[in-house]
């Protein structure tokens, strides 16, 4: 089992709806993505959709020789998006079960249900060099199935956590504390995502042994607004020491 930090890999979606709001270069990603590195990210995340709201294709093509700590694309395995992942060889791909025209993942993969899909999937991934994640809900059926169908990681949909999170942590912890048990004892790597925030965040990770990853986005830019990009990534750090 891997054993490190948890790394920081800021999600750059939203940014990249404000650029398209105004159908400029502006904000520019690339720009972003070196600032948010040298910032103190150590990885960045996007997630194209198939009517390219935010993320572009062509942005993960341009990102790619940008990007210098690690390259995580998130998406659902139709073939334009593992069509894009065999052009662009991201270090990761983490797999979402979003359709076409979701406003946000709201929901992990069922892996039984799904079993046969999602490993001849994983296999293709895994021929182009990428890591797989798959975005899973904390059911120990579904984090078993992961494993046998070749997935190194799972990122837990930390979605029910943040929004129980003000009404009592301890029971919003329990089903993911639970489920990272499962997972370090079938040697299935841990990544998080899904509305962390500046509250929440560091009770995530004192309570997930061998968290490796977390992926936040909209947070770290809504806080960003009030508290500078640079300042906001290093307070997001702190709370991963």
């Amino acid at each position: 089992m891997e054993t490190m930090k948890p790394r920081l890999s800021v999600n750059i979606n939203k940014p990249a709806l404000l650029r398209n709001s105004r159908g400029s270069n502006l904000p520019n990603l690339s720009i972003i993505a070196k600032d948010l590195e040298r910032f103190g990210a150590e990885g960045i995340t996007v997630h194209p959709r198939p009517d390219e709201r935010h993320i572009k294709y062509q942005d993960c093509h341009d990102l790619k020789p940008i990007v210098t700590t690690e390259f995580n694309i998130e998406g659902y395995p139709n073939e334009r998006f593992l069509n894009l992942i065999k052009e662009v060889k991201p270090e990761q791909c983490t797999l979402v079960p979003d359709p076409p025209g979701v406003l946000t993942s709201n929901d992990g993969w069922d892996t039984i249900a799904n079993k046969d899909f999602l490993k001849e999937i994983i296999d293709q991934l895994h021929s182009y060099g990428c890591r797989v994640s798959l975005f899973i809900d904390p059911i120990e059926e579904r984090l078993h199935a992961a494993k046998e169908i070749g997935a190194e990681r799972i990122e837990f949909y930390t979605g029910p956590y943040a929004e129980q999170y003000a009404n009592g942590r301890e029971d919003a912890i329990a089903p993911f504390a639970k489920a990272a048990e499962i997972c370090n004892k079938i040697d299935l790597g841990i990544n998080a995502g899904h509305d962390l925030n500046l509250d929440n965040l560091k009770y995530f990770k004192e309570n997930i042994p061998n968290l490796l990853e977390v992926s936040i986005g909209h947070a770290i830019f809504c806080d960003a607004i009030y508290l500078g990009l640079e300042n906001t990534v290093q307070m997001y750090k702190r709370l991963l020491i």
